[in-house]
């Protein structure tokens, strides 16, 4: 189905969509908490300094010039670890509302002592 060029964006966006609420269902079944960040030049941003290093997508190692060489899917890892940390650990609570594909709204509330063993 992807194949065909007149539905293959909306194919992938409800794929991803679905994959991050079984994510999110997971999370809270588990006890585990999961922030959505967003994905741009994650993989492109050395892990280590900030620097953007452009590369294609054939390109699998990230070499910086501060010296940082990390596989590429690593690099990204570390920058999403990062995201996601910054992201929950600003308040005291992380509250995320978000709407289904029902059409209803969610609430996703953790407190401070869920996400404290992620900070560390």
């Amino acid at each position: 189905m992807v194949k065909n060029h007149n539905l293959a964006k909306s194919i992938s966006d409800a794929s991803w969509t679905m994959f991050r609420a079984w994510l999110e269902y997971f999370g809270k079944v588990f006890g585990t908490v999961t922030v959505a960040v967003p994905p741009h030049y994650t993989s492109q941003n050395c892990s280590n300094c900030g620097a953007t290093v452009k590369k294609s997508l054939s390109t699998r190692t990230h070499k910086c010039k501060c010296g940082t060489v990390l596989d590429r899917d690593e690099n990204a890892a570390k920058n999403i670890l990062k995201l996601g940390l910054r992201t929950v650990g600003h308040t005291g609570t992380f509250q995320e509302y978000w709407i289904n594909a029902s059409g209803q709204m969610s609430l996703f509330c953790i407190d401070e002592n869920q996400y404290s063993k992620f900070a560390e």
